[in-house]
């Protein structure tokens, strides 16, 4: 795998989304929440997190989070959108991430 590429790859897992939702899907459908960079692509976010967790991913849905309408005073802002990755992984497999404690 060349250089830039695997530079790539390693940006473009954020965080895992820890939420109950998340924890939810997570037990009932093997899944495993990520929040990623914007302009990510499925085959991205599939190669990212087996190389990173030497996992086998079974599949990868991604959707578009809209940044929420915030008010201060008289002042409306908004909140930065973000994208969410909900992979699928093959049976048998796992993603321990409280495996440091």
């Amino acid at each position: 795998m060349s250089q830039l590429k695997q530079e790539r790859l390693l940006k473009v897992l954020l965080a895992p989304q820890i939420s109950e939702k998340a924890t939810y899907i997570a037990d009932k459908n093997e899944q495993v929440v990520f929040r990623v960079v914007s302009d990510a692509t499925k085959p991205e976010v599939k190669a990212a997190v087996e190389s990173l967790f030497n996992v086998k991913v079974k599949s990868v849905q991604t959707t578009n989070v809209k940044g929420k309408v915030k008010r201060f005073g008289k002042i409306t802002g908004q909140r930065k959108g973000w994208k969410k990755a909900f992979v699928c992984l093959q049976p048998g497999q796992e993603i321990n991430f409280a495996a440091g404690e």
